[in-house]
């Protein structure tokens, strides 16, 4: 007798299959039928009451895949683009050798350029370290040469961090111009906002660090140690804080462009970045804490106050891309 055997039951299917029973052969609208070709296997039939359960059985088999198909994230069409996006063959029909030699002159080209903006910083060295000294010039803090060579060294690690600062945008250009011709035409009308954005929001990190950050930071230490000791600071310990903390902000001032990544390739959605908004606040504050250099919670503050609303500021912008989107599908 088929009652009270015990085993998986899956969605029906015509196959015979020795696994197949169930607890009672009416469990779950399904009973065990013997199969005609080996009668020792048996296959799941749905038991059908009415007429139209017939149809809303198919109906539901044909629903199923539709649903499936709309569940296709953003990721999905990144990692498997339309075929119509893909750029045109021609672009493409060019032997292996000739993408190495185009790398390596655009390698040649970035590297260059990066050689002479670092060049021409060493050149205007002094006058570099008197634009870095700026931000304590009026606290009276006086700066030494603690070991030989170490001014020579400290202008060489300034220059070396200008000059890459200056070829950013050729490094750049070189990059994108490498990779534009492999990416669909959506990622190529996506790259030119993230790159610019991004080129911006760093180079405003740079501004805030150098206007607001560092001085505070700066003359909280020497307002902290006035009246017990006089403040004689080496060099080069002085560019390590002051290069750092400038790098670790333009770098923390990236977080909208991530967000708008993961927003565009529908990975995290506006509505869970707002939900998520205590633990920002948290994560800024460790993030402070660990970026910056000094320890002092006024700095701490100083950057983890920002943070929160770049987080903010690229949360709505990406609630503005997805009610973009949803306008543009309701349209077509």
């Amino acid at each position: 007798m088929l009652l009270k055997s015990s085993c998986h039951i899956s969605l029906p299917s015509r196959k015979c299959s020795r696994s197949l029973s169930i607890a009672g052969t009416r469990t779950r609208g399904y009973r065990l039928q013997r199969c005609r070709a080996n009668p020792e296997e048996f296959r799941p039939v749905p038991i059908i009451r009415e007429e139209g359960q017939v149809g809303s059985l198919l109906r539901s088999s044909r629903e199923e895949p539709a649903e499936e198909v709309e569940e296709d994230s953003m990721l999905k069409k990144f990692l498997y683009p339309d075929p119509e996006e893909l750029p045109a063959q021609e672009s493409l029909a060019m032997p292996l050798w000739d993408h190495l030699e185009e790398l390596r002159e655009r390698v040649l080209v970035a590297g260059l350029a990066s050689a002479a903006a670092i060049l021409t910083c060493f050149v205007f060295s002094k006058d570099l370290v008197v634009f870095l000294e700026a931000p304590v010039a009026d606290a009276g803090v006086r700066f030494l040469q603690l070991s030989p060579g170490e001014f020579f060294f400290t202008t060489l690690k300034a220059s070396g961090y200008a000059g890459l600062l200056l070829a950013a945008p050729t490094v750049l250009y070189e990059v994108i111009a490498y990779v534009v011709p492999g990416l669909t035409k959506s990622e190529r009308t996506f790259l030119a906002p993230i790159v610019f954005g991004s080129s911006i929001l760093f180079y405003l990190g740079l501004a805030f660090s150098y206007e607001i950050l560092t001085p505070a930071a700066l003359n909280f230490f020497v307002s902290y140690a006035d009246g017990a000791v006089e403040s004689l600071w080496s060099i080069d310990q002085y560019f390590e804080f002051v290069l750092v903390l400038m790098l670790s902000t333009g770098l923390s001032f990236q977080v909208p462009v991530l967000q708008v990544m993961l927003g565009q390739l529908g990975i995290v959605t506006s509505e869970q970045m707002f939900s998520i908004w205590r633990w920002v606040v948290v994560g800024s504050t460790i993030a402070a804490a660990v970026l910056t250099p000094s320890t002092d919670p006024f700095t701490q503050a100083l950057l983890a106050i920002p943070l929160v609303g770049l987080y903010m500021g690229g949360a709505s912008v990406v609630r503005i891309i997805e009610q973009s989107r949803g306008q543009t599908a309701k349209t077509a």
